[in-house]
């Protein structure tokens, strides 16, 4: 029986290329990819200001209000007050509903964060965002409650100030959905200077 030499049409070059091939084929395309389902909450108190919360696992000053995943089955409301107990230890009886975004919103990852986050099965997310009024006092927020905590630290902070905070690839989504909810947002008299919170 003849051995196939090396290099050979028959020998391991062209197993080599056969596994290149099916690697080309079930790398997908980021913009074939689907988006993740999640929520967002914009938690207003009374002053008008916004809950934001900076990144444990950015180490540059990135701020964010208070977002997750759907479970699968999970109604979205219910999804986006549970992400709030887990992200900032305020229980549900405190807030009051005010409204939600009346489509599902997206954002896209930018191309360097592209298949190193989520397992590489998403693309970006697709979200609901409600609103909700605070009528707790600071010491009800903990967002260090969880054995996972999402933020290091805390700050109620007017609406342009965070759209500036949050990282660049979420700009636009943070801008719509304020203008959304802009009935809701307007006469709003924010703080001079947002107090930041630790615990």
């Amino acid at each position: 029986m003849n051995t196939p030499a090396q290099g050979s049409p028959n020998g391991p070059t062209k197993v080599a290329v056969s596994a290149a091939v099916r690697s080309d084929q079930a790398r997908v395309a980021p913009e074939l990819l689907p988006y993740r389902p999640g929520v967002g909450v914009v938690l207003l108190n009374r002053d008008g200001l916004i809950f934001a919360g900076r990144r444990i696992d950015n180490p540059g000053p990135a701020w964010q209000m208070p977002q997750g995943g759907i479970d699968e089955g999970e109604d979205p409301r219910a999804a986006a007050l549970r992400e709030l107990v887990e992200e900032t230890g305020i229980r549900p009886e405190i807030v009051e509903y005010l409204a939600e975004t009346p489509t599902w919103l997206t954002y896209d990852l930018p191309p360097e964060l592209m298949g190193r986050i989520w397992g590489g099965r998403w693309r970006g997310q697709r979200q609901k965002w409600f609103l909700f009024r605070f009528h707790g006092r600071d010491e009800d927020v903990a967002i260090n409650a969880s054995a996972h905590p999402d933020f290091s630290e805390w700050r109620w902070l007017d609406r342009n100030t965070l759209t500036e905070a949050i990282v660049p690839f979420k700009r636009a989504l943070y801008e719509e959905i304020f203008r959304l909810f802009e009935p809701w947002m307007k006469g709003a008299s924010p703080l001079p200077e947002p107090g930041t919170r630790k615990g």
